[in-house]
């Protein structure tokens, strides 16, 4: 029943009355469960971003044959065996690092004393080197599980050659070839036997929000970007279209950790675009499916252009949190401000509940005010009501403003429940279609009493079957 609730409108019959009730148990149970996490660690080029795509089953971390391409800790929701975790991957560690090797250091660090299990990755071509011994005895003054993971393992021969690693004194090497898939699988069953159910007291896994800046070419993204960075994270140029992949940057801001992508801009519909411009357009579709949050710049100094209505209902197609940045404040005059506010009356009504802050990448100016925005999209947007307290709102709603009547009839809301989050997702059980409108309705009440502001709200209805009597 909950797949089909949740795939949208449908019937339902009297004889599965008895489901509601543990239908609710379910919606009520709501958050889920804390993940453990495995850190992947070791020196820098030994191949850690390649095992944890082997690991997750796609190329999310960025994988180059140079070293030190990975710098921050990133967090990725994994799953073996019908079991779920998260994975870090880290930079590369090395026991007296200088400079900007020194912080990817200590990210790596802090990894290996939150994580729940740790993965620590040789390679076994060059064998065990004095970084790869000082990590050992580093990691042996935790008593956090410790895998030791042979890679580049292609073949036989270099089995024979892996099997020096068991001087680190960390016991059997287990050999893989994360570039081919050797070996991986009898990895994760291992990893599954030394990772907890739940998180250890006091850490937690669910690695930092992650935030999507969208928007068209040129409007100011890598500007922003550099600019709550603090640094030159994303190349900026006049020129629109510089950036083609997806960048990622952990940002703390307000004491947190957020992951921001910085997408290439939506020129066209992707049906349309050729070249690095479709795949640039397929990998900002990708990163807004990976995010939570998404900023979406507008050019507060030009007219809102087809271009921005298309971005904006992607992201609400999406179902992700919305933060509405007018960029370029600085270059708005009272009259064009004006003339915005009958565009944003006129243009933005899909996303009315939008977060909406005016600010200048270039100047700084009220860049901060993006964080209350975004901690108040995400709240709503992971917010539950329970069922209690919606269905005495409902009951109220429907007695004080009727549904319309449909084919002579009027339908009857039977019963509601909220039927998951990110976004907030309600089901009503009725006797009868409910229209589009009076659905709009409901909706409108619903963010009054409850309050989701930045987070779009979906309701789908139910509606029950009749049954033939029986003669």
């Amino acid at each position: 029943m909950t797949e089909d609730v949740l795939a949208g409108d449908g019937v339902w019959s009297d004889e599965s009355d008895w489901e509601l009730d543990e239908f609710d148990a379910e919606a009520e149970a709501g958050e889920e469960l804390a993940m453990p996490t495995l850190a992947v660690v070791g020196r820098p080029n030994v191949g850690k971003s390649t095992l944890v795509n082997r690991i997750l089953g796609r190329r999310e971390a960025v994988v180059e044959d140079i070293p030190g391409v990975t710098r921050d800790r990133v967090s990725y929701e994994a799953s073996w065996s019908g079991r779920r975790f998260w994975v870090q991957d880290t930079g590369g560690w090395e026991p007296d690092a200088k400079g900007l090797q020194q912080s990817v250091a200590r990210q790596a660090e802090l990894a290996m004393s939150t994580a729940d299990a740790i993965l620590l990755v040789v390679d076994a071509v060059v064998g065990a080197t004095a970084t790869d011994e000082a990590a050992v005895k580093k990691l042996r003054r935790s008593k956090i599980p410790v895998i030791l993971v042979a890679n580049k393992v292609d073949d036989a021969r270099a089995e024979a050659e892996a099997a020096s690693l068991w001087s680190l004194g960390l016991g059997e090497p287990r050999m893989v070839s994360a570039a081919h898939g050797r070996g991986t699988g009898d990895l994760l069953d291992d990893v599954l036997a030394a990772l907890p159910e739940t998180p250890r007291e006091g850490t937690t896994g669910t690695g930092p929000r992650r935030v999507a800046l969208v928007g068209k070419p040129n409007v100011g993204k890598s500007s922003l970007l550099n600019k709550l960075a603090g640094d030159e994270r994303s190349v900026v140029h006049d020129v629109a279209g510089t950036t083609v992949d997806p960048v990622d940057s952990l940002v703390e801001l307000g004491g947190k950790i957020w992951k921001f992508v910085d997408t290439a801009g939506l020129r066209r519909k992707v049906a349309h675009a050729s070249g690095t411009e479709f795949y640039a357009s397929l990998r900002t579709k990708a990163a807004l499916e990976a995010s939570e949050v998404a900023i979406m710049l507008i050019d507060a100094a030009q007219p809102l252009t087809e271009q921005d209505l298309r971005v904006i209902s992607l992201v609400a197609d999406s179902g992700r949190a919305l933060v509405l940045a007018f960029n370029k404040w600085d270059l708005v005059d009272e009259d064009r401000r004006l003339t915005l506010e009958k565009e944003v009356d006129r243009d933005l009504v899909r996303v009315p509940w939008a977060q909406r802050v005016n600010i200048s990448a270039h100047t700084g100016r009220a860049v901060q005010k993006l964080v209350p925005a975004m901690e108040g999209a995400l709240e709503s947007w992971d917010k539950r009501i329970s069922t209690g307290r919606l269905n005495n709102w409902l009951k109220e709603v429907v007695a004080a403003t009727p549904p319309p009547m449909r084919g002579g009839r009027l339908p009857r809301v039977l019963f509601a429940t909220q039927a998951g989050t990110r976004p907030p997702t309600f089901v009503l059980f009725t006797t009868g279609f409910l229209e589009a409108g009076y659905r709009r309705f409901l909706e409108r009440r619903l963010r009054e009493e409850f309050g989701f502001d930045g987070s779009p709200v979906r309701i789908s209805v139910r509606v029950r079957e009749k049954r033939e009597r029986k003669k």
